[in-house]
Order: C-alpha cells, then structure tokens, then sequence
C-alpha cells in the first residue's frame, strides 16, 4: 500500500512538473509573438515619420530622415533576400555572415543618425553631415551589392535549369513526332489460328473433363423432380 502511494505521488508531481513546463513554454511563446507584434508596429510607425519628414521637410531634419530611410529600406531587403536564398541555396550562408557584419555598422549609424535628430545645433550637424551621408552610402552600397549578386545567382541557376528543361522537351517532343517509330509499350501481335477444316471429325477427349469446383458462396442445385 504504501508503495502505491509513492508511485502516486511520483507521478502527481511529475504531472505537475509537466504541466508547469509546457504553461512556461507557452507564456513565453506567447511573449515573444507579443513582443514581435510590438516591434514590426513600432518599425511601421518609425518608417512612417521618416517618409513624413523626407518628403515634408527641408534642411538637416529633412536629411537626416532621409539617410535613415535610405539605410533601414537598404538593409531590410537584403536581409530578406539573402535569408529567403539560402532556405534553397547554402552557399548563402557565408554572405549572411558578411551581411550580419555589415549589419553592426548600420545599426551603429542609425543609432547616431536617430541622436542627432534631438540635436538643437544645427549648425553642427550640417558640419558632419557629408561624413554622414558618406558612411550610409558605404553601407548601402555594400548591402545592395551582397542582394543583387545573390539575385544574379538565383536568377542564373533558374534560367540554366529551364534551358535544360527546354532541351530535354525538344528532344521529346521531337521523337514523339517520329511516326515511324513504333510505340515501346506495345502489345505483342498473338498470331492467328488457322481456320478449322469442315470435313475433319473433332478429336476424341484424351482425358475426362474436369469437374467445375464447387465454391462456398454458390447455391446449391436443386435435384430435378422425377416421376
């Protein structure tokens, strides 16, 4: 009996165990879906204003919105880009490395760009911004540079892969039309019987006819009625 109950009770807590580690698991799930919902509408919101402040004003607020939007877009495809490429293509992953590289330098400079959009010295600002501009182009060019040679090669190995596929259709296609050819799953041709002559008696039976078997599901033949 009483090794009963501690079996029972072993299992009671491991059940519990159990129970409060998938509830962890979870809740912490559920965070993190939370937490992605929260920066993707925080992301959206701030590309917002940058557009807003691109286009709707002039000077150094108007310039320093502009560089952001330029390096976040530059960044953010060729993010999508190479991590969508190399789910099909692993030589990728070296240039995801550089990319990841590359991606430090641009969330350090759009960290500065971001400060000095709070900066009342405009003057100042205007003084670094060719450095400024100079930086964001480096970086973008670096980062379109790593999504249109990834594009090249994918665009590459389709059309190599589709030309292939072109030859091997012609050449199909092309002994499909050789009517001389005669189709290789063809039924052999049984060859004929020679007609029976009329005047020859038929053979008499060898052997005696063998018995039709009898099978469980046929019924059972009534025996004819005698006088």
């Amino acid at each position: 009996m009483e090794a009963f109950i501690i079996v029972a009770l072993v299992l009671l807590f491991a059940f519990l165990g159990l129970g409060a580690y998938v509830t962890t698991k979870v809740v912490k799930a559920a965070a993190r879906g939370v937490d992605k919902t929260i920066t993707q509408a925080r992301r959206t919101v701030e590309d917002t204003t940058l557009k807003a402040r691109s286009f709707g004003q002039i000077g150094v607020p108007g310039a320093l919105a502009t560089l952001r939007l330029d390096l976040r877009n530059s960044m953010r495809a060729t993010q999508q880009a190479l991590y969508q490429g190399v789910q099909t293509d692993a030589s990728l992953q070296e240039s995801i490395g550089l990319f990841e590289r590359l991606s430090a330098h641009g969330h350090e400079l759009d960290d500065e760009l971001k400060r000095l959009e709070a900066e009342p010295d405009r003057q100042r600002i205007a003084a670094v911004l060719p450095d400024l501009r100079e930086r964001t182009a480096q970086i973008t060019q670096a980062s379109d540079s790593l999504r249109w040679a990834a594009r090249d090669r994918a665009r590459r190995f389709a059309e190599e892969d589709l030309s292939h596929l072109s030859t091997q259709i012609d050449v199909e296609s092309g002994a499909l039309r050789d009517w001389s050819r005669a189709p290789s799953d063809a039924f052999p041709q049984s060859t004929p019987e020679p007609a029976p002559t009329w005047n020859t008696p038929e053979p008499a039976a060898l052997t005696e006819p063998t018995p039709t078997p009898a099978y469980p599901w046929q019924k059972t033949r009534r025996p004819e009625a005698t006088t």
